[in-house]
């Protein structure tokens, strides 16, 4: 966040004076607020906020100009003015920043700004101004993009990490009460994944925008690819987790090569996120996946404890995929399933397990929760 001010208070002055001295605007305020919209602290779609910005001061002083020019100002005239240009924006696009634009600009013709002579072109102006000095903060004095991408990258891979242990843990103690502890936690790593995925978009905008860090652009390639499927692989663990507190609240057995193998897989998740903050190639982690996977058995234990199998068969996919193998050939590495109709357990999920109704997976076998890809939770 810090960075971001520091642009924002700078680009705020620059386009002040540009609006100001430059341009000879006697109160270019447009400019100043046009860089603080487009940069802010939020980070990602800059370059679509000025853009909405630009378009929005425009029509909000544009219809606000024409409108208070013949009907005068009043508060029946600031709601007309507010509603026309908001409704107009609308129409043209539903961005919120057009529309709240379109809206406060509107509402300062109206109010504080009675249109006179140029007024009315010279704010459109200085809202460009600032997009553009904006723009230029964000090139000039920026935020590493590899520094961004590692730092929100840790908390996803962690948090996979840790839902791999903590379910590890759960089936090793036969412990369900943890294994509702790594639920939890799981389905509270979708911040860290939205985190990861807006830091990756600033990166590849700011590598795009600033000649600084153009030479970063293939540094982000692997984060890029490996978002996706960690993303899938964490809703997978939760899928897992869920499984989990069925099969150890019942009296069936699990495989007793689940806990290592889940642990194994915790490491490479590690060993992933170190080689891809280092811009190291993902090897390390390809092969111990690789040796989880080629483990995989089709030894039938029961529904849950299948259904846990296939989930962890799924996990390996997402994780090969993440050092930038393609489904299909992650897929291939694992030994197949050979299901019949008559190996099937008659054991029923709980339904209720958790609070929550069964999802799909538990309703699939272990072959197709494998041969399609699973439904995300």
């Amino acid at each position: 966040m810090a960075p971001s001010i520091g642009q924002c208070a700078v680009g705020a002055a620059i386009a002040w004076l540009v609006a100001k001295d430059l341009l000879g605007h006697s109160r270019p305020f447009f400019a100043p607020i046009a860089v603080v919209v487009c940069i802010g602290v939020a980070l990602g779609q800059r370059m679509r906020r000025v853009v909405e910005l630009v378009v929005g001061v425009t029509l909000g002083v544009g219809v606000g100009d024409l409108l208070v020019s013949r009907i005068g100002s009043g508060a029946w005239q600031i709601a007309l003015v507010v509603a026309l240009a908001m409704a107009v924006a609308v129409l043209l696009d539903s961005g919120s920043l057009i529309v709240l634009q379109a809206g406060s600009s509107a509402v300062l013709v109206a109010t504080l700004l009675p249109p006179s002579g140029s007024g009315g072109f010279d704010r459109m102006v200085d809202a460009l101004v600032g997009g553009l000095m904006g723009l230029a903060a964000v090139a000039l004095l920026p935020t590493s993009p590899a520094a961004l991408a590692r730092r929100h990258a840790k908390g996803t891979f962690g948090a996979l990490a840790d839902a791999l242990r903590q379910i590890a843990e759960a089936v090793e103690n036969r412990d369900a009460r943890v294994a509702a502890d790594a639920l939890e936690e799981a389905r509270g790593s979708q911040k860290n994944v939205e985190e990861f995925r807006q830091a990756l978009e600033t990166g590849k905008e700011i590598a795009t925008i600033s000649p600084l860090h153009r030479h970063r652009r293939p540094f982000l390639d692997g984060y890029e690819q490996a978002a996706v499927p960690l993303d899938h692989a964490l809703r997978n663990a939760r899928v897992l987790a869920r499984r989990a507190i069925v099969a150890l609240d019942g009296p069936g057995a699990l495989p007793p090569r689940l806990p290592r193998e889940l642990r194994e897989l915790a490491d490479a998740t590690l060993m992933l996120r170190d080689d891809l903050a280092a811009g190291r190639s993902s090897e390390r982690a390809h092969r111990a996946i690789l040796s989880v996977a080629s483990r995989q058995g089709a030894e039938r234990w029961g529904f849950s404890a299948d259904v846990m199998t296939a989930q962890l068969r799924s996990i390996i996919v997402d994780l090969l995929q993440a050092t930038g193998v393609d489904r299909d050939e992650a897929v291939a590495t694992l030994p197949p399933l050979d299901v019949h109709p008559d190996d099937r357990s008659t054991e029923s999920p709980d339904p209720g397990a958790a609070g929550e109704p069964p999802s799909s997976e538990d309703s699939t076998s272990p072959r197709e929760s494998i041969q399609r890809p699973t439904k995300r939770t």
